[in-house]
């Protein structure tokens, strides 16, 4: 097994921030609202702006003070991220993954949120009458990045008893 290099994390947080960012320049060549069915009845590409948070929370919400509040959050978690990944405190690389890809993502959204007051979705699944909210390579990893710490949490570290 190859040992894990200290800063490996900021290369896979820079590699997921990139395809990200140029995923959704691709997609921002279109108008928000274009629709191109892929496969029937199962995905759609559609270039949505989520002003929200995920599945859409607190989208119908015309403040601004809400995208400030958000860029803010975003801004706090990813500091936490980062020192969690310099401070040594994450020793597994199932768990330091995990952490660069959910800062990866979060970078990802946060520069949308910042630039645009929206986030870029564009990737639209459904199946018969049951439709997943549009979302995009961000929120992706993020998830991905969620299980594998959760992975880590609660099969793979080992918890004392006192």
């Amino acid at each position: 097994m190859m040992p894990i290099k200290r800063f490996d994390w900021v290369r896979m947080t820079l590699v997921t921030f990139f395809v990200d960012r140029n995923t959704k320049a691709m997609v921002e060549s279109y108008p928000v609202g274009y629709l191109h069915t892929v496969v029937p009845g199962f995905f759609t590409f559609v270039h949505a702006a989520n002003p929200g948070i995920a599945f859409g929370i607190l989208a119908d919400e015309p403040n601004r003070w809400v995208t400030i509040v958000l860029a803010i959050a975003t801004v706090g978690v990813c500091a936490l991220l980062i020192w969690l990944l310099l401070s040594g405190h994450v020793q597994k690389m199932i768990a330091r993954v995990g952490l660069a890809l959910i800062l990866g993502g979060a970078l990802g959204n946060l520069y949308d949120r910042v630039l645009h007051a929206s986030v870029t979705d564009f990737l639209y699944f459904h199946l018969g009458n049951h439709y997943w909210p549009a979302f995009n390579v961000a929120d992706s990893v993020i998830a991905i990045g969620t299980l594998l710490v959760g992975i880590d949490l609660v099969f793979l570290s080992v918890h004392s008893e006192t």
